[in-house]
């Protein structure tokens, strides 16, 4: 009596283990192998294995809250102070932070508000002058922290001072022991990626956009739908040029796997683990019974527009933000910022 093995199952065994599967085979039998592209592999690192290292110390330092939020200026201002006069960092805070009048009533803020670097939002440019981050809030924070940077973003350490925490692991009871961990690049890191949206204008007759195209980062969901109209919203989806399906309901999400705990599962989706390099599409409301939420790879190209026979216009909106409607002939197309593992590193403190 003797054993004779598969020879799927020995190949099996020796593959390489990966985050998700086994990584896939190269060969099918005698003749058939993949062919080698470079472009259509895509890397799944183990997120235990992904650690923060510092090529100098850090210096700069942006610290992010809530405007106008009283919950949170104590313990904005025993951050800035420590960070200031301890570790004698260059802070860089939002000039409509200051304005708060509030502030006035913490005396030992005076003597480090002259030492604050500000900036507005969507004047001033901060690329290349932060190390890194850290937000004090919830996830609309860490929202706003990513809406910043239009390029990649620097390592960010999200305190949870607000409603929502599935972004902001850190708790601001001990901050000063979890920055020092940090400064000290004993942390792990968990990349997160975005969503390059561009909108782009129907053309006029002869042949130029009514409008620029528009360029839009998201770090959560891009959201289509009927806006104030009593109509059903009528939408074609495309997957790199390929017509898939037209969505009739409320509208469409587009998510990443960040935005797949929010605005997606709250609609029926499923969950995706922020190192799956995939985009979810989700419908809000479908008429139809056979669209269900679907998962496509991260490396395709979306677009989306009305459909022809739609009776009113569609709105989208970016992270919450920038909403604005589309007509007949407009289109926005969605894919992966280029290269995997781009926009921003959450930081987690190994146990």
């Amino acid at each position: 009596m003797y054993v004779q093995y598969d020879i799927w199952s020995v190949v099996a065994f020796r593959r390489t283990r990966s985050l998700n599967a086994p990584s896939p085979i190269q060969q099918f039998g005698p003749c058939g192998r993949i062919m080698k592209n470079s472009a259509m592999v895509m890397q799944i690192q183990d997120p235990a294995s992904q650690r923060l290292t510092w090529y100098k110390p850090p210096l700069t330092v942006l610290v992010i809250k809530k405007v106008h939020d009283a919950s949170i200026l104590s313990s904005f201002v025993q951050l800035v102070h420590w960070l200031v006069h301890d570790k004698s960092m260059v802070v860089f805070v939002e000039a409509a932070v200051l304005d708060d009048t509030l502030l006035a009533e913490y005396g030992d803020f005076a003597s480090i508000r002259e030492r604050l670097m500000t900036f507005r939002a969507g004047t001033d440019d901060l690329t290349d002058k932060i190390d890194f981050i850290i937000c004090l809030g919830g996830d609309g924070t860490l929202l706003h922290a990513s809406s910043l940077f239009q390029q990649s973003v620097p390592p960010v350490m999200a305190f949870h001072l607000g409603s929502l925490g599935f972004l902001t692991p850190f708790e601001f009871n001990n901050f000063q022991e979890q920055v020092m961990n940090v400064l000290e690049g004993h942390a792990a890191l968990t990349l997160r990626s975005r969503l390059q949206c561009v909108v782009l204008r129907k053309t006029t007759s002869d042949g130029k956009e009514r409008k620029k195209p528009t360029t839009i980062l998201v770090l959560n969901e891009v959201v289509v739908d009927r806006g104030p109209s009593p109509y059903l919203s009528n939408i074609d989806l495309f997957l790199d040029g390929k017509h898939i399906t037209s969505v009739q309901g409320d509208g469409l999400i587009v998510s990443t796997p960040t935005g797949s705990t929010a605005y997606a599962v709250a609609a029926g989706a499923s969950m995706i683990h922020p190192s799956v390099p995939a985009i979810m599409v989700t419908p809000i409301c479908p008429h139809s019974l056979s669209f269900r939420p679907i998962v496509v790879p991260a490396g395709v190209e979306l677009k989306i527009a009305l459909s022809p026979e739609a009776r009113n216009a569609m709105w989208v909106s970016f992270d919450g933000r920038n909403r604005q409607a589309l007509q007949h002939g407009d289109r926005y197309t969605t894919q992966h910022t280029p290269g995997w593992q781009t926009w921003y590193s959450a930081l987690t403190i190994p146990c």
